[in-house]
Formats: structure tokens, sequence, C-alpha cells
């Protein structure tokens, strides 16, 4: 089944272990003790949430770009722990083209490696090709991502290349990109079902 994206939708992708509902501003509640207690969790990306203000900025700027229609943020629930884990996103989507990245994806220490963001990719990448009818979800991370990378890696992404120098760091100097995707007759074929008996 092939739908439009309805941005005022409350869209709450979920199955026995995680919870996705879509971000809002008063979660900022739930994800500070991340934000003072972890902050390294944000090493790698380009809008930081390490502390209380950055954190109201980061989730700011992520419902500004969905109500502009580029993004579709959501807050991660542990249905194990009954707490809240972290943040995923749909960004860059381009419902004429049938595509989207999948990314800004960080969990809490004590959620990392625990199967937490299997679950959350599963949901996602179901409901962008199954719902959605997406042909393509494309992945990227910064190329010394090396815990990142081999997520993504472990889900079924194919690299596809790097983007040398392909943007600005906070810190001033510039990353390489590296690219992954997932495309719709893989996920059909065999990424679903892979990814399916991992969980």
């Amino acid at each position: 089944m092939n739908q439009e994206l309805d941005w005022n939708k409350e869209i709450v992708l979920e199955d026995e272990r995680v919870l996705l509902r879509p971000l809002q501003e008063s979660d900022v509640e739930y994800l500070e003790v991340f934000s003072e207690q972890e902050p390294d969790t944000w090493k790698y990306s380009l809008i930081r949430a390490n502390g209380r203000g950055n954190l109201v900025n980061y989730i700011r700027i992520a419902l500004q770009a969905k109500a502009n229609k580029t993004e579709f943020p959501f807050i991660v629930l542990d249905k194990k722990t009954g707490s809240y884990a972290g943040s995923t996103r749909f960004y860059d989507i381009n419902l004429v083209y049938k595509t989207l990245q999948l990314g800004y994806t960080w969990y809490g220490k004590a959620f990392q490696g625990t199967g937490l963001n299997r679950h959350c990719k599963y949901l996602l990448l179901e409901f962008a090709f199954e719902t959605l009818g997406m042909e393509r979800v494309e992945f990227r991370a910064d190329a010394s991502n090396a815990r990142s990378i081999a997520a993504m890696k472990s889900i079924g992404c194919q690299v596809e290349g790097i983007f040398r120098s392909h943007m600005p760091t906070v810190e001033g100097g510039r990353r390489d990109s590296i690219v992954l995707s997932i495309l719709r007759q893989e996920w059909f074929e065999s990424v679903k079902e892979n990814l399916k008996n991992k969980l």
C-alpha cells in the first residue's frame, strides 16, 4: 500500500520491543539526561545536542524541518525498560522521486548494542517501503564513525561510496561522508527477512 505522508498525523510505529512516536518540544525532559551526562553521543553529529540549551535547539530545528515537510523526527521508547532511549528521523524526504534518508539516529549508552536499533530500523524501513512506497532509503555518516557504519551494514545497507570533504564539522574542519542505501527490491528480496531474523 502506497500512501502520502500525513505530516499532521500521529504516526506511531511499534513492536514488542520498541515504540517510535513523533518528536515533540516537551520531549526535552525525557532526553535531557543523555544531553547532560553523555555529551560525546553527538561527537559525529552536525547538530550537537549536548547540554540542555543545545538539546532544545536540536529539537526545535527538527520540528521546523517537519513543518517544512522535509523531515519526520521520532523519539524512541524502549518498551523493555519503559524508558526513552533516543531519537531518529526520516529526512531529505522526496515523495516525487520516492526517496528519503534515514538518520540523525542516536541512543543513550545503556541502549546501545542491545538490539534496540535493529527493531527501530525494521519498523522504519517497513514503513518507508511498504506504506510510503519508497524506492530507495539512503543512509549517510561521517566516514570515520566506525560504530555507525557497522550498524548500518549489519541491517543490510550497501556501501555506495564516499563524498570527500563533503561538509563542515562543528570543530571547523571538513568531513568525508560515507553513503549507503537499501533499495526497494533488496528490502523485499532479502533485507527484510534477514533483519527480521536478527530481532
